[in-house]
């Protein structure tokens, strides 16, 4: 039988003192998707039972190629909270992490609830502000290794992020060109094409999942799209930029 309680407690802990624990998936173990997203429910809680707040979700999974290599037919969740936000242009110390990657996203910020059975005109117009971002993805199972079920018990890796400047929201976000650069020399070249096609779709998605979970992304949550490009290992002081057209620059330091 499995103790959804119990095995939030360990996610919980792991990711609290950046210790790595062994995947939750095995040979004896089976984690059904509905009992992922229960483990990591209860993981937050236990978060915000410490004084952290919910301030939106980031979503996973919304690369085509990632969900082919995943064997998946659908994107993934996690929550933010405030305690994650890194400001734009600060110092991030990787002792807070296991095994950090970093990746380019665009932020979006609401300005009306989202709900389920939304089209791509009803959640563009609930956008109050659209933002360059950077996510720190981090895995709190040793080695990186995990099942799609073990992920999203451990949050999705959700572990931290920052935003640039808020923008009014554009209607075509669907081709923007970014480029983030390590120490000012490019990592990653893409395009915001490879969000499900377009940002705003990965929103549809959004929203059709937090009611799936009873969820309500009201007014003043952030939702990160999803990552634009492959993840890069964030090695110990680096300096990462994000430079997205239309939208802006994105910044932050890493720290021992």
């Amino acid at each position: 039988m499995i103790d959804v309680e119990q095995i939030a407690q360990k996610v919980d802990d792991a990711a609290r003192m950046a210790q790595a624990i062994p995947q939750i998936s095995h040979d004896d173990v089976v984690l059904s998707l509905q009992q992922a997203y229960d483990i990591q429910g209860l993981s937050i809680a236990r978060r915000i039972a410490r004084g952290e707040a919910v301030v939106g979700i980031k979503m996973g999974f919304t690369s085509r190629a990632k969900m082919v290599q995943m064997e998946v037919h659908d994107q993934i969740w996690g929550r933010l909270t405030d305690a994650m936000q890194v400001e734009d242009g600060g110092e991030v110390s990787l002792t807070r992490f296991i095994h950090p990657r970093i990746e380019p996203e665009v932020a979006f910020l609401l300005k009306e609830p989202l709900h389920h059975k939304m089209s791509l005109q009803d959640v563009t117009a609930a956008v109050a502000a659209v933002a360059p971002a950077l996510e720190i993805i981090d895995s709190r199972y040793q080695n990186f290794k995990f099942s799609l079920t073990d992920v999203v018990a451990d949050n999705s890796s959700s572990s931290a992020f920052v935003i640039g400047p808020w923008t009014d929201p554009m209607e075509d976000l669907s081709n923007l060109g970014l480029v983030m650069s390590f120490d000012g020399g490019a990592r990653q070249i893409g395009s915001t094409a490879a969000i499900l096609g377009n940002p705003y779709r990965s929103l549809v998605a959004a929203a059709r999942l937090a009611d799936a979970a009873g969820l309500t992304l009201r007014p003043g949550f952030i939702v990160l799209a999803g990552a634009a490009t492959a993840a890069e290992v964030l090695p110990s002081r680096c300096h990462v930029s994000l430079e997205m057209q239309s939208l802006g620059r994105v910044e932050i330091s890493s720290v021992d």
